[in-house]
């Protein structure tokens, strides 16, 4: 940020009839540190078991994007029933939960809500 400056020079300048050339001075840009960071996690869902740690995630506020294509191949009930147990948890916490169309859900926390 630049703001014009005022010397002593240029003043007395201005009242002998001198032209006044202008100063410029860089003022330093006051900056605030992030009050809080928000971690964005990246999990992959193996099976039933990882659930729980996926929302402990959330719960502490983390974006989580998890991987789901590996169990989509392997066993799609257990998929299935894994997704139903994360809109649970999702409806219970107020939680966002969205799926992409590459194989990825993605779980918010209360503060963040998905754009769709």
């Amino acid at each position: 940020m630049l703001q014009r400056g005022v010397t002593i020079m240029g003043l007395l300048n201005g009242l002998f009839g001198k032209k006044e050339e202008e100063e410029l001075a860089e003022v330093p840009e006051e900056t605030e540190a992030p009050s809080a960071q928000i971690a964005v996690r990246i999990e992959t869902l193996r099976d039933f078991t990882d659930i729980d740690r996926i929302a402990r995630n959330v719960r502490e506020g983390s974006i989580v994007l998890i991987k789901t294509k590996d169990l989509q191949r392997k066993d799609l009930g257990e998929f299935q029933n894994c997704v139903a147990k994360l809109k649970r948890v999702s409806s219970t916490y107020g939680f966002d939960l969205a799926g992409t169309d590459e194989g990825y859900l993605i779980i918010t926390p209360t503060f963040a809500k998905i754009a769709r």
